[in-house]
């Protein structure tokens, strides 16, 4: 999975990526810092492999990962070359969800870019950039359509959907609110890999004394989760800043400064769980003594495409799936407890994978 944190220049983006990712990407209180797009691979959080791992004596633990671009601050004009323009609007096409850094906190030692704190005037301004670059996007595959519709009647059906999406997208929609009325339609949207087709996730960035109760009093967090909420997206509180000095303790200083600030998990295990719900994704697990590994799929899948993941052998030579929960390897103190107790099911190819099934996989070489 691959996310790009995307905002207006100073906003918290790169703080919050180095506290995500560590990577040290240079955050400084001037616009446009961040010239390059900085790429973090972060280990998702997930005990179980430690629980897994020490039942079965795995000799490693190989968690999911989340791959973090932290993309320049966008300002208006960006998708016509203002700023650092389109280089960092084609960035963001290469991510499957985008993570949108909105600044909800007064501080009068950081300028921002329009003098004053209206987080909904910030998504707005960003929306409107991303939509002007899906309108070149559509502008030149429209032309090249054109040409093709004079011997070419789907061609044609290409046209009038770009027309029809295109003036959606000029009274101020995102695509991925856009409605498609059939299979055609449906494969030439995903071949436009539109900026504003990809889901969001909104990161409503606080001062300290809002991290306690969510964000709950705090009256810019209240207007971004109602926007959210309108265009179906997901929203966390974070306060950049200190997700950036927690990110410098080790497991057991993280837990008591967390429970200091009277919370329970960090902005990188909010953001994680949001990106998870929102992609519609699970993990399923394999064990051994070689390793334990989490492996991350789409919810819905079936047993021969998620042993896909591991390998494509496996999907062409399914025979079947060796399938326990994760809670009945807990309670029944490993594999071989719950292999006992008649709890491991031999499942086929028409079985859905579950969030936390430990499997193992047979097939045909």
């Amino acid at each position: 999975m691959k996310l790009g944190i995307v905002g207006l220049p100073n906003v918290g983006k790169s703080t919050l990526f180095n506290s995500l990712t560590k990577a040290g990407a240079e955050s400084a209180n001037y616009p446009f810092c961040t010239i390059d797009p900085n790429v973090g691979v972060v280990p998702v959080p997930d005990e179980r492999l430690d629980v897994l791992a020490k039942m079965h004596n795995s000799g490693k633990i190989v968690p999911a990962v989340i791959e973090f671009v932290d993309i320049a601050g966008l300002v208006k004009g960006a998708s016509k070359g203002e700023g650092l323009g389109n280089q960092f609007l084609s960035n963001i096409r290469e991510v499957d969800a985008i993570v949108h850094v909105v600044r909800c906190f007064e501080d009068s030692n950081i300028v921002h870019v329009d003098g004053s704190i209206d987080p909904l005037r910030d998504i707005e301004t960003i929306n409107l950039e991303l939509i002007f670059s899906d309108i070149e996007i559509l502008d030149r595959r429209h032309a090249k359509a054109v040409k093709a519709a004079k011997s070419d009647k789907k061609a044609l059906g290409e046209v009038q959907f770009i027309e029809r999406l295109k003036t959606f997208l000029e009274e101020e929609h995102l695509a991925k609110n856009f409605e498609l009325n059939n299979e055609d339609e449906e494969g030439w949207f995903s071949e436009y890999n539109l900026l504003t087709a990809k889901p969001v996730i909104y990161a409503a960035n606080v001062a300290e004394d809002d991290l306690a109760d969510d964000g709950v009093n705090n009256a810019q967090v209240a207007k971004v989760r109602e926007f959210a909420e309108a265009e179906k997206s997901e929203v966390f509180v974070i306060c950049a800043q200190i997700e950036q000095e927690i990110a410098e303790l080790d497991d057991e200083e993280k837990k008591m400064f967390l429970d200091d600030l009277g919370l329970s998990e960090s902005g990188l295990e909010k953001l994680i769980r949001a990106s998870y719900k929102l992609l519609g994704l699970i993990s399923y697990l394999t064990t051994g003594e070689m390793e334990t590994k989490a492996w991350t799929i789409t919810n819905g899948t079936k047993a021969p495409q998620a042993a896909g993941k591991i390998h494509t052998d496996f999907e062409r030579g399914f025979i079947r799936a060796e399938v326990v929960s994760y809670d009945d390897i807990v309670a029944n103190g490993g594999k071989s407890g719950a292999k006992e107790k008649g709890l491991v099911r031999s499942e086929g190819k028409e079985y859905v994978v579950k969030d936390g099934d430990v499997i193992e996989f047979l097939f045909n070489v």
